[in-house]
């Protein structure tokens, strides 16, 4: 890769965090936590707000379902456009640069020359590396050091659905789950408890891949989730309440 190239400590340690195999990895894990916070936020509101109109297992379960299921299409169909945006503006930029390599290739030598110029190397040294990297693959050099994109490793907007839907329907699961089997009595306390320390786990995972505080992500999803839950169970339960 170019990258490695131009820096040898990098090449040398392929393996540590900040590779861009490392980050993608890391992107991919934090978009799978916060789609499975998701789930448990939407479906938990759903099945506590039912709980607080009604004590009967058949509509909490359908509305459950329901809400698991409409999520989880949501979200797929909300990153597959994303993403397939996403990919089709990088496949317009790497087209434009195959274009400009074939009609203008002195020009664009020059313009990979200033930008390793001003990445820090002398004018000599920049134009010796940008002539040896447009010989060995002039397109490589210019999607990665220009563009910042490696046409091999573009965003799939299939995998990204998919990424996006199964993390949804497995944060979803659970107060669904949660809200089923217990006792009548027990399911609202049950429900809430479980998702609430989902919650936190979910906040303390995110907040250590963002690098960010961990008790105060904690603290702002569990007050969140918290107060969210009450107010929906109060609202299911005062219309359930006027319309019963």
């Amino acid at each position: 890769m170019v990258g490695d190239q131009l820096d040898p400590d990098k090449a040398a340690h392929p393996d540590e965090p900040h590779s861009e195999g490392a980050k993608g990895r890391l992107n991919w894990l934090r978009a799978a936590v916060l789609g499975a916070n998701d789930g448990i936020v939407s479906v938990a509101g759903i099945v506590v707000g039912v709980a607080g109109a009604t004590g009967q297992r058949g509509p909490i379960f359908t509305a459950g379902i329901a809400g698991l299921v409409a999520g989880a299409v949501s979200m797929a169909l909300g990153e597959y456009v994303s993403v397939s945006s996403q990919r089709d503006s990088e496949q317009a930029l790497l087209t434009k640069e195959r274009y400009e390599l074939r009609h203008t290739p002195d020009t664009e030598l020059t313009e990979l020359t200033n930008i390793l110029r001003g990445k820090g190397l002398s004018p000599e040294t920049a134009a010796q590396v940008a002539t040896e990297l447009t010989a060995h693959d002039a397109f490589a050099a210019h999607a990665e050091v220009e563009l910042k994109l490696d046409p091999d490793d573009l965003a799939n907007p299939w995998h990204a659905a998919a990424s996006s839907a199964i993390s949804f329907i497995a944060g979803a699961l659970l107060p669904l789950m949660a809200i089923l089997l217990p006792t009548p009595t027990w399911r609202v306390p049950v429900t809430f408890a479980a998702v609430l320390l989902a919650l936190g786990v979910a906040g303390a995972l995110s907040a250590r891949l963002g690098g960010s505080s961990v008790r105060r992500a904690v603290l702002r999803v569990v007050l969140g989730g918290g107060a969210g839950l009450a107010f929906t169970y109060e609202v299911g339960h005062l219309f359930g309440t006027a319309i019963g």
